[in-house]
This record gives C-alpha cells, structure tokens and sequence, in this order.
C-alpha cells in the first residue's frame, strides 16, 4: 500500500477546504488546521465542494472569454434552444466537468504534500512562494491529466492522439503559466471592498478561479472571442473556418 493506515488518517486530516480559505490581511490559508475537515466524509465534501467551484467558474469565465457568442454545451444544447452535434466529446461539457474533477484532486493533494513538507498549513501570507509554487503544480498537473484522457479517449483525436497530447500539453504549460496571479485576487479584493466580501466563497474561491481560468484557456489555447471555437460553435455563430 502507498499509504499506511495512519497516514492516510493524517492525510484526510489535512486537508482543508479551499473555499474556506481566509484572505483578511492577505492571510489566505490553504489547509488551516482549524478548518481542516475529519474523516473520509469530509473530505469528498472538500473536495465536491472544490469541483463544483470549480465547474462553475469554468462556466463563467466562458462569458469573460466569449461574451456574444454562442457556446457549445453538448447534450444540454437542447435546453438552450441549440442543435446537438456531439453529446459530449469536444464540447464544453466534458471540459466544464473533467478539467473541474482534474484540479480538484490536484488542488487538495498538492494543499496536503505541500503542508506536510512546511510542517505547518498551507498559507499565503506566511509562504507566498511555496503558495504561488502550488498553485502552479497544481493546475498544471490536473488540466495535464485532463489533457491525457481527452487525448487517450476522445473519438475525434482517432490517429492523431500523441499529437493532441503534445499540442494541448504544450498550450497548458503556456496558460499555467498566466495563473501566478490567482492567490492575489482575493487579497486584492479585500483591500477594495474590504474583507467581508473577500472572505466570502465568491471573493475567495470563485472569483479569483474564473479569472485564472480565463487566462489559462484564453492565453494557452488562444480562446478570445471568434478564436478557439469548434467546428460546431462556429457553425452557431455563423462563422466560416477563414473568419476565425
């Protein structure tokens, strides 16, 4: 076994809940002890409660992205009066949700190596290098891993799916690298508009994750506006392959 019994007891006690960071004073805390949930219970609800931020501010930052044009949601497209070219491959969709589920087992496994190693919590303010290092490893690994899946599994990558890793690895090295700033966010939020509203999940977790995943998309795969849209979206948008 990777873990010992009492390790993995060490490990679920660890780790914290990311959306219960507090940013008062720029002290945002990942793994705070106080925080910190106990049991196998608590932490699927850390890290659900990660993954389902997350999923949300990959929706959101769609709209940052691409404010007037019209997304590919796959299945759901029929709820949004949209056709239905793929269910899920290729579509919104399936990166709203994998790349969600990626980071957030990477955010939270990467709170409890980096903890252990500072022999102390996760913290901002005390560590800010190692805070920025994390948030760097981690989003690279989990949208990596993302990258591997979609490559290894998606029918549209048939014959050229070593390419498809290389190219989306490569796009996800460039737009990680955009992120150094995500910590910040609520920090700066709380010297605006005060730490009531940074302390808030929308000022400590959801907002400071859209805008990295804006970067990260926006910047590494070069997805503004008419740029960055499949074949279908393109279609929606009334937009020829020579326009984009």
């Amino acid at each position: 076994m990777l873990f010992t019994k009492a390790a993995a007891s060490n490990f679920l006690r660890s780790v914290s809940k990311r959306t219960k960071s507090t940013v008062s004073g720029g002290n945002q805390v990942a793994g705070s002890s106080e925080n910190a949930s106990s049991g196998a219970g608590g932490l699927i609800a850390a890290v659900g409660t990660t993954f389902g931020t997350y999923m949300l501010a990959d929706f959101c930052s769609n709209f940052i992205q691409h404010p007037t044009q019209k997304m590919d949601y796959g299945y759901f497209n029929q709820f949004l009066g949209r056709d239905v070219d793929q269910a899920w491959w290729g579509t919104r969709t399936e990166h709203i949700v994998g790349v969600a589920a990626c980071l957030a087992a990477t955010d939270h496994t990467s709170q409890h190596f980096f903890s252990k190693y500072l022999g102390r919590p996760l913290c901002f303010a005390k560590f800010p290098a190692a805070f920025v290092a994390h948030t760097f490893l981690f989003i690279f690994s989990g949208v990596a891993i993302y990258c591997g899946v979609d490559s290894a599994l998606n029918p549209a990558h048939e014959g050229r799916r070593v390419e498809e890793l290389k190219s989306n690895l490569y796009s996800t090295y460039i737009g990680t690298n955009t992120a150094w700033y995500e910590p910040y966010v609520a920090p700066a939020l709380a010297k605006v508009a005060g730490p009531a509203i940074a302390n808030t999940w929308f000022g400590s977790a959801l907002l400071p994750a859209t805008l990295a995943y804006s970067t990260v998309k926006g910047v590494g795969w070069y997805d503004w506006g008419n740029c960055g849209l499949n074949d279908h979206e393109m279609r929606m948008n009334g937009l020829a392959t020579e326009d984009v």
